[in-house]
């Protein structure tokens, strides 16, 4: 276990926004980051990165920590590995002491599943090497596939010998746990219950995460001894670590350089991954079958929203790009298709090509997915009328689910010129398809609503109608029964010392969250607008305040999520919402239009909120932190009347410490307050 003094050293070390960024893509706003959170399904960013307090936080989900926080959530592993990824990210050499035999035994299944997987790759890549067997086929195989040393030696390539029982019996000789190698796959007993190696005869593609954590392998059969199995490559079983489905191959290696160019490359195979590496070309990855999962989308869309599919020219390879079109679209990426010449795929064409070649191919022969698709099919089409509006109609999928308005249209105009038809027919059908997909998602949502209902109930039958909100709402809120009331609602604040303070913000996120307040300048110079929303979030962040009242909590995150969705309207979003106590609340805020409105001019006229949202926002805001700083200012007042504390010289000192340095705080928020009136 690592000692306590490096488990400082590493946290006094470790950037937030150097550890985000190995994972987000960020975007500097103000004094913070900003990115899609890695948590959840994000299709507007979220996730917010405060460098000067060292932690970040999602305002839809709510995750958020430090550095050790973001790395234990994201890699689902316990606090002495988080800390461990950080040392060697910064070079800290850690010390260690001996673990308990109560510390040793609390080692989860997961850890030891990650400790035989790293076993298991060291053993592969000293059986390529030191065996005869690795040396005459596996080496020979990564030489005829053009592969150099340091290549093989980055990817961490290696070989399993034709011996069945070679890895099982070396792992059980060094004491790995037969349980662990079979919950990871390595092994897996045969009828006589005997271990038996997976991979045998194989080539070994060690298969990362995107912090380097081995999850699992891939390998190909080699050997000569092996050519009665049908199946030429094999995969680690689906297990606690390693899930097919969110699984891309180089992430680890790839995630800096799609960052830094924003743009990812996809290919379909480990050796087109690993050949164009080497020929210079970085941001590449693999998925882990022929078509696309959402979860394996999200992960991309977190480093870019660019994305170039690179396949064989051939048959398969046009299936394959066709059938990722829809997904990747759905997801508001940026997609593109790049064919290749006939007979050649990304590893040979990779292998007789430099980096610049490489790109400049690609760039001068990646189309648009949506007009590569019009072109691919016209082709087939020809003036077959029954076949052309089949073409239409495909079409007509891949533009409604596209999210956003802006886009669809563009593409809607280019695809009735390219297709010599009225626009106005592919904007009705497009219309009618994004309605039935809504309704569909409707569906799925009443479903899982009820199965929820029915695991929570304990019971299989039919179960009571599961309301679904109207299709511009979010869909993961069941309604509350208890309808909102002022009165109450203080009730239930924990303390009710900030309630009014918290309540005038949200009033003024209800009404205006999505309205433009000002513009902030990004690192490059250009103005970036501002919401309301993202001004209240980025202010509280900066001071570290949560506010105290449950739902003041949820309208905030909610609207932070949703402020930037097509069409978000915050007063319409929360007066319709489906949860009663949000919709009752937002009513009630909205109902008096000029209640916040207390800033007259000299004229005495009253302007309307809109027009000084710059103004009146920052005076909410520095309200709610005077509320907070006088409560704790009359809390030191009375401490310091208790004897107890009276007569700890040390205490004292502290308290009036402290004291002196809110008092501070308080008169410059005074300063900035000038002449304002104090809202009460």
């Amino acid at each position: 276990m690592i000692d306590q003094n490096t488990v400082q050293r590493i946290l006094d070390t470790a950037d937030i926004q150097d550890v985000v960024s190995d994972f987000v893509t960020l975007k500097k706003r103000g004094v913070n980051y900003i990115g899609l959170c890695p948590f959840h399904e994000d299709s507007t960013p979220s996730f917010y990165v405060s460098p000067s307090k060292g932690i970040c936080k999602c305002f839809s989900c709510g995750e958020g920590g430090n550095a050790v926080h973001f790395l234990m959530k994201l890699e689902k592993c316990n606090f002495q590995e988080a800390l461990r990824m950080l040392a060697k990210k910064y070079n800290i050499e850690i010390a260690e002491r001996e673990m308990t035999k109560e510390e040793q035994q609390a080692q989860s299944d997961r850890d030891s599943m990650f400790v035989v997987n790293e076993f298991a790759r060291d053993y592969f890549q000293q059986t390529l090497r030191n065996s005869e067997e690795g040396r005459a086929i596996g080496i020979a195989y990564c030489r005829n596939r053009g592969f150099r040393e340091d290549i093989i030696e980055k990817f961490q390539i290696g070989y399993s010998t034709d011996h069945r029982y070679a890895l099982a019996q070396e792992a059980m000789q060094k004491g790995y746990k037969k349980e662990y190698l079979l919950k990871t796959g390595l092994c897996y007993e045969n009828d006589e219950h005997k271990l038996r190696d997976r991979f045998w005869g194989r080539i070994i593609f060690p298969i990362h995460s995107a912090a380097g954590k081995v999850l699992g392998f891939g390998g190909r059969v080699l050997s000569a001894q092996t050519k009665g199995i049908t199946a030429k490559y094999v995969n680690s079983p689906e297990s606690e670590i390693y899930h097919k489905g969110s699984i891309l191959y180089g992430i680890y290696f790839a995630k800096k350089a799609i960052q830094n160019l924003n743009c990812c490359y996809i290919v379909e195979g480990y050796t087109d991954v690993i050949s164009m590496h080497q020929a210079g070309i970085e941001n590449v990855l693999a998925p882990s079958g022929t078509a696309f999962t959402q979860s394996q989308i999200v992960k991309i869309h977190q480093l870019t929203s660019n994305i170039t599919l690179l396949f064989d020219g051939d048959e398969a390879g046009i299936k394959a790009a066709l059938k990722s079109i829809n997904p990747l679209l759905e997801q508001g990426m940026n997609t593109k298709i790049c064919l290749l010449p006939d007979e050649e795929d990304p590893d040979s064409f990779a292998r007789k090509h430099t980096a610049a070649e490489l790109r400049d191919y690609i760039k001068s022969n990646e189309v648009d997915c949506i007009r590569f698709k019009v072109k691919l099919l016209q082709k087939e089409v020809g003036q077959d009328p029954i076949k052309r509006a089949e073409l239409v109609s495909d079409l007509v999928g891949s533009i409604a689910v596209i999210p956003e308005a802006i886009v669809r249209d563009i593409y809607i105009k280019e695809c009735a010129q390219m297709l010599q038809m009225a626009d106005s027919l592919l904007v009705a059908e497009v219309a009618k398809r994004r309605t039935l997909l809504i309704e569909q998602k409707q569906k799925d949502v009443q479903i899982k609503a009820r199965q929820q209902e029915r695991r929570e109930s304990g019971t299989t039958g039919a179960s009571a109608p599961t309301q679904v909100p109207p299709p511009d709402m979010p869909m993961d809120f069941p309604p509350s029964q208890t309808p909102f009331d002022v009165a109450t609602a203080r009730q239930l604040s924990p303390t009710n010392r900030f309630f009014k303070f918290e309540q005038q913000i949200i009033q003024a996120v209800i009404r205006y969250g999505d309205k433009i307040m000002c513009q902030v300048e990004e690192e490059d110079g250009t103005q970036v607008p501002l919401t309301v929303t993202s001004y209240v979030v980025n202010d509280l962040l900066e001071d570290e305040l949560e506010f105290e009242y449950p739902l003041h909590k949820r309208i905030l995150e909610e609207a932070m999520s949703h402020a930037n969705d097509e069409g978000f309207v915050a007063e319409r979003y929360f007066i319709n919402h489906p949860d009663q106590e949000i919709s009752k609340m937002a009513i009630e805020l909205v109902t008096d239009r000029y209640q916040l409105s207390k800033v007259h001019l000299k004229t005495q006229t009253v302007i309307p909120d809109e027009e000084r949202l710059h103004e009146m926002v920052p005076v909410l805001m520095i309200n709610y932190k005077n509320a907070i700083v006088a409560t704790e200012l009359k809390e030191i007042i009375n401490q310091l009347k208790d004897p107890a504390v009276a007569n700890d010289d040390e205490k004292c000192l502290e308290l009036m410490e402290r004291y002196k340095q809110l008092k501070e705080v308080e008169r410059i928020m005074a300063k900035h307050l000038g002449d304002r009136v104090v809202l009460r």
